[in-house]
């Protein structure tokens, strides 16, 4: 345990001395020279700015830039760090009327660029800096058209020198995300600027983050929905900036959006919903279908399971359940540990819920929202079925995967089953977690079993299994303690568990991003016995 200790203090001693250097070095005159290498070509291609659509989320209303006075801003150093992130991005100028001052437009950026001609660890960050060259270039009526020569030669050298700083660093980021917007940045250079190294490189980055992120299913490894869309987004604006400047496709680009989509069809266009696993949070996609359906992009999946997702569905009820695997560790900072909870919708109402995803790492709330316990699943002693730990950036990932299997899905016109095992008890209690829920259609009746299948090294504790409901939800348990009754807006629903404790409780739910409010949960509570035991419970409308 020392010698571990010691080896751990060692490298991040390494890891730490070794980023400070290169802070040093990229703050030096060396490095700036490095990047300031450029060459006199003038933006050729210029996007239409209506390519952003679907990235951008903006008031129809549009600004007049005689309305903001922000070149002294740029010295603000107080400014919370997501504000000092949206200014120095530039992505502001999307919200700005064409009809507003080009003049007052390229003095604030000429401005910004006077005051961030060396590198800075804040504003040129991969993430902001990628999106401002994006701002920038695709904003060219405003940013460039009609500038003097002083201008478009400080306007296109520093933005040159952004993208060669970008290509230095890039690799090196942690976050995939970080990696795909600078790659969009890249690329877009490269287009711009008739560049063929920046368009090269770009699309050379584009098939390596295809190739590294996700599964034989085209689906995230993450697991993660909201990543699927924004990977989705990405893509195909990369995709109509290539069309629009009549540059040849790339056939990996076309299939991989192929895919991607039917997936997003899968978990979204198909259920119009949001389904609260490993990531997501309440947050409608409707403007998106429509920038689809704008550039006729249509998608279509019949299947039932994808992702390591269940999802049945039919004129009134969508169940789905998580029938997924945990991710690698490298690929699960929005991993939640709910392997075989599940939802229900019934005509557009949510009767059973997960708790949600509170996104923010740096909050406590993120690990809560991590928990077995705050999904509608099965839990023993209060510990979640997978082990998450801290990494060096603070953030809880996956520490010992987790396997589900025996997955099964039937789906007939009048019953559905939905099956599956998960491993994440075995190594602590020597128990696999089985959960079988069955769908009587004509009767609006859900039986689900969970099985407590043991081993020899079973060791016995405390099991809970939890149902949560999304707030406003009216839950009222019977004068005989047997029954409990849901009360939707549009239905009655009654919960039945005939041989074990049943009670209500109140718990947090995080469906909307980095908020919380109370909600409350059923659970149904008992001690696992030196035998195989099932738990047996029904819903059924009334």
């Amino acid at each position: 345990m020392i010698l571990k200790n010691s080896l751990n203090f060692i490298s991040e001693f390494f890891n730490y001395s070794s980023n400070q250097i290169r802070k040093i070095y990229l703050s030096s005159r060396i490095y700036n020279k490095k990047i300031s290498r450029i060459d006199d070509k003038l933006i050729e291609y210029k996007p239409s700015p209506n390519l952003l659509d679907c990235l951008i989320k903006y008031d129809k209303k549009k600004n007049n830039i005689e309305n903001f006075y922000l070149n002294s801003v740029w010295s603000n150093e107080d400014i919370k760090e997501i504000d000092y992130k949206k200014l120095h991005s530039f992505f502001w100028l999307f919200t700005i009327d064409l009809k507003s001052s080009k003049k007052i437009t390229q003095s604030i950026i000429l401005n910004w660029i006077d005051k961030n001609q060396k590198y800075n660890s804040k504003s040129w960050e991969i993430d902001t800096l990628s999106k401002r060259v994006i701002a920038w270039i695709s904003n060219s009526k405003l940013s460039y058209d009609d500038s003097d020569e002083i201008y478009k030669e400080k306007f296109n050298s520093n933005i040159k020198k952004q993208v060669n700083h970008l290509i230095n660093e890039i690799n090196r980021s942690k976050w995939v995300n970080d990696k795909m917007i600078g790659c969009a940045s890249i690329i877009l250079s490269g287009l711009s600027y008739k560049d063929e190294k920046y368009l090269d490189y770009g699309l050379n980055l584009l098939k390596q983050i295809i190739n590294f992120s996700f599964d034989a299913q085209n689906f995230p490894k993450s697991r993660n929905f909201r990543q699927l869309t924004f990977y989705l987004k990405y893509f195909i604006l990369i995709r109509e900036w290539l069309k629009e400047s009549q540059n040849e496709i790339p056939e990996y680009l076309n299939e991989i959006i192929f895919f991607l989509g039917q997936n997003y069809n899968f978990m979204w266009q198909n259920t119009n919903q949001n389904l609260l696993f490993n990531g997501n949070h309440i947050n409608s996609n409707a403007d998106f279908d429509k920038y689809l359906n704008f550039h006729n992009y249509k998608f279509k999946n019949e299947s039932n399971e994808n992702g390591g997702y269940a999802i049945l569905k039919n004129k009134n009820v969508i169940l789905s359940v998580d029938l997924g695997s945990s991710p690698q560790k490298k690929f699960s900072s929005d991993y939640q540990s709910g392997a075989l909870s599940f939802e229900i919708f019934f005509n557009n109402c949510k009767l059973i819920s997960n708790c949600g995803y509170f996104q923010n790492y740096k909050h406590q709330l993120n690990s809560i929202s991590k928990s077995t316990a705050t999904h509608s699943t099965l839990i023993l002693d209060n510990r979640s079925s997978c082990k998450m730990k801290k990494d060096t950036d603070g953030i809880f990932k996956v520490h010992e995967e987790i396997k589900v299997i025996k997955k099964n899905i039937i789906s007939e016109k009048k019953y559905w089953n939905i099956s599956g095992s998960h491993d994440g008890y075995l190594k602590k209690y020597g128990v696999i977690h089985q959960r079988e829920i069955e769908f009587f259609v004509e009767k609006n009746k859900f039986i689900g079993k969970d099985k407590l299948i043991k081993n020899k090294k079973f060791k016995s504790s405390n099991f809970e299994i939890r149902f949560h409901f999304e707030p406003g939800v009216k839950i009222t348990k019977t004068q005989d303690g047997k029954s409990i009754l849901i009360e939707l807006e549009n239905s009655g629903w009654k919960f039945l568990c005939k041989d074990h404790k049943i009670d209500v409780e109140t718990g947090l739910y995080f469906g909307k991003k980095n908020s919380f409010v109370e909600n409350q949960n059923i659970f149904i509570s008992g001690l696992t016995q030196n035998e195989n035991q099932e738990i047996i419970w029904e819903i059924i409308k009334v």
